[in-house]
């Protein structure tokens, strides 16, 4: 039997945790209220307006029945409105407000710090590393995710 140190899946699950709690330290002390994923989702959105929120599920890797969740409290809290697409009666258009807006602008610096304490205990050639490994072995890995992620491409065929 291997110690759990030496199986990626733990190791994966671990640094989730670690990020996890780092964003949300860093966020909470910066004075917002987001998660991770609302704040994936609201970064999203303001990249490309009129997103629907299925395209915004594939594109950040979340399933497609929780996303709605996600995106009511983004509009509970002002920050996406949704809007009857022009192109499908039966999937709304999010937008991100200027509130939102407000919020990405303001919440960046905090974002980018709790980013760079994930990797505090990496040299810059280290952090590269990881980060080239953690992008490859997801590229590798990411159909057989419950909600493999779609690049933008994925999402314009459709």
């Amino acid at each position: 039997m291997t110690d759990n140190n030496d199986k990626p899946g733990h190791l994966a699950r671990r640094f989730q945790q670690i990020a996890v709690a780092v964003f949300h330290a860093a966020v909470e002390d910066a004075g917002y209220d987001l998660t991770p994923v609302q704040y994936a989702a609201l970064t999203t959105v303001g990249m490309q307006p009129g997103i629907d929120q299925a395209t915004l599920a594939g594109l950040i890797a979340y399933d497609r029945t929780t996303i709605t969740g996600v995106v009511d409290r983004l509009v509970q809290k002002g920050l996406v409105v949704r809007q009857a697409s022009r192109t499908d009666r039966r999937a709304h258009a999010l937008r991100i407000t200027n509130e939102g807006r407000r919020t990405l602008d303001g919440i960046e610096p905090a974002v980018e710090a709790a980013q760079r304490m994930m990797l505090g205990g990496l040299s810059k050639a280290e952090a590269a590393t990881l980060m080239r490994l953690l992008r490859k072995a997801i590229a590798a890995g990411n159909e057989l995710s419950r909600a493999p992620q779609q690049t933008a491409l994925d999402a314009a065929r459709k």
